[in-house]
């Protein structure tokens, strides 16, 4: 008896297949330039012949900092193109930090383009690293050698992209071509492919969540839409002509959006994602009122962006969640090595083929993170009986206060409900009696802020005493964030510890 065959999938350059499969279907739009499939196939191949001039070897790690557009979309194509690593660099980050990384994945290029060519620099001398700007005509040249079209180990690592850094240094994290194919064979079971789809991406593209919609876009053969920056005016005009069918972005986005206009968006818009976080309530009913499609996602870095997105037909029905996993990802609740009860808090795991094989370098954190095929994220949560996520915070934000677990986002969520709340984030302070205690700081919508026991007084109606704030103090500078929109609380954390308050 002869033994099965196993069963495999077969992947090829995403560019190429769909320059062959449909050229002429627009693959890109940015800065007002349109690029074919066919067109991009051959920008794409040219950027490639130039890094395989680097002759760096199978593998190596080729850096990008450069901001959302054109340029940034064809090198994140070409860099797998020509064998190398993917390493997409945050723009918001000092020379110190840039160099760091470079140093860390052991470049062996940094690609600059526009206004960033200066800082990569002074990052690449520092790191020791050669520095190719991207302004040189030979990026932009047509060309077509040999055969692109290259079969693809689903194993092999395309991107290396550094953590948000929520909680500290950043990790390398790996994620390979299947990683990124299965996230969009789950995104696609759950949300449809329609031909006409245009796939706004206003975060920044070198953050998972960014990069995930210009890799998804090829797979699929659809059109992506880059915005260099977010920025609610021009956002809110490209939902109403530019025929953008699928917008991601984070709630602090969505906020400022609902703000330009009150109008109604046209029906081409069939699902806005919102991930980096819990979103708050009052904003998720302003999004149902106004019949905005919002699903609410929760995936991270090491899960090649969405682990779990609501359905479109949940949207109302499950207002908060984060919906079920994408059917090609397994999570699990654990709490104390057991799976939790539905309704009970837990660590978040998640498992299958969108997962990280792990981090560059980092033998012990990928250990730590990776225990018997479960990514254990860190991220803290519980399922309905129906099997819906409900993500409740950071497990390191996670405040014990006289042996009473606070989440923070809860916290949050009720403040931001005060009309006088423009942004807030709750952190703990040690506390020789309580272990802990529980303390707001407070972006103020308006130049006269209430007093801190009035919202104090407005929280106990909504929440148990003991989760409500004992200090709430005032700033009217933005509460960091990292580029994905994620919440840096540790930073305002460290600030409360060493006493400079805001």
């Amino acid at each position: 008896m002869s033994e099965t065959a196993p069963v495999g999938v077969d992947l090829v350059d995403w560019v190429a297949r769909r320059a062959r499969t449909h050229p002429e279907h627009i693959a890109i739009e940015a800065a007002g330039e349109t690029l074919t499939y066919d067109a991009l196939d051959r920008r794409v191949e040219a950027a490639a012949a130039v890094i395989r001039s680097f002759d760096l070897g199978a593998g190596a790690p080729v850096a990008l900092l450069a901001g959302n557009g054109l340029p940034f979309a064809v090198v994140a194509h070409a860099v797998p193109r020509a064998g190398a690593l993917f390493m997409p660099l945050n723009v918001r980050l000092s020379t110190d930090e840039l160099a760091w990384q470079l140093r860390d994945a052991g470049a062996g290029a940094l690609l600059a383009g526009g206004e960033h060519v200066e800082t990569a620099q002074a990052a690449a001398e520092a790191a020791g690293v050669p520095i190719h700007p991207l302004d040189a005509p030979a990026w932009t040249q047509p060309a077509r050698q040999g055969d692109p079209e290259r079969p693809l180990d689903p194993d092999e690592p395309h991107s290396l992209i550094y953590t948000s850094g929520t909680t500290g240094r950043p990790k390398g994290a790996l994620l390979t071509f299947g990683n990124y194919y299965w996230s969009a064979i789950g995104s696609a079971e759950n949300l449809g492919v329609r031909p006409d789809d245009r796939w706004l991406a206003c975060m920044p593209l070198f953050h998972v969540g960014g990069l995930s919609i210009v890799l998804r876009s090829a797979i699929y053969g659809t059109t992506a839409v880059i915005h260099d920056r977010f920025d609610e005016v021009r956002v809110d005009a490209a939902l109403r002509d530019d025929r953008i069918t699928l917008l991601s972005v984070v709630a602090t986005m969505l906020h400022r959006l609902f703000a330009v206009d009150a109008r109604p968006y046209p029906s081409t818009l069939r699902a806005v994602l919102l991930g980096g976080g819990p979103a708050p309530r009052p904003l998720l009913e302003v999004a149902r009122d106004r019949g905005v499609p919002v699903l609410q996602t929760y995936g991270l870095t090491e899960t090649a962006s969405q682990a779990a997105t609501l359905a479109p037909e949940d949207a109302l029905r499950k207002l908060g969640s984060a919906g079920l996993p994408l059917p090609v990802t397994t999570l699990r609740i654990e709490v104390d090595g057991r799976e939790a009860a539905p309704g009970e808090v837990g660590e978040i795991l998640v498992a299958g083929p969108t997962v990280t094989p792990g981090y560059l370098n980092r033998p012990d954190a990928t250990a730590e993170a990776l225990r018997d095929g479960w990514l254990h994220t860190g991220d803290l949560g519980y399922r309905d009986d129906e099997g819906y996520l409900y993500v409740s915070d950071r497990r390191h934000d996670l405040v014990v206060t006289g042996g009473e677990n606070v989440y923070p986002a809860e916290v949050e969520a009720a403040l931001l409900e005060h009309p006088a709340v423009e942004e807030c984030a709750v952190i703990a302070r040690s506390d020789p009696e309580w272990g802990h205690l529980v303390v707001a700081v407070v972006v103020p919508s308006r130049s006269d802020p209430v007093e801190p026991e009035e919202l104090r007084t407005y929280l106990r109606s909504r929440l148990a005493a003991y989760k409500v704030p004992r200090h709430i103090w005032y700033t009217y500078d933005p509460l960091p964030r990292t580029a994905s929109g994620k919440l840096q609380r540790y930073l305002l954390r460290d600030h409360i510890v060493t006493g400079d308050t805001p």
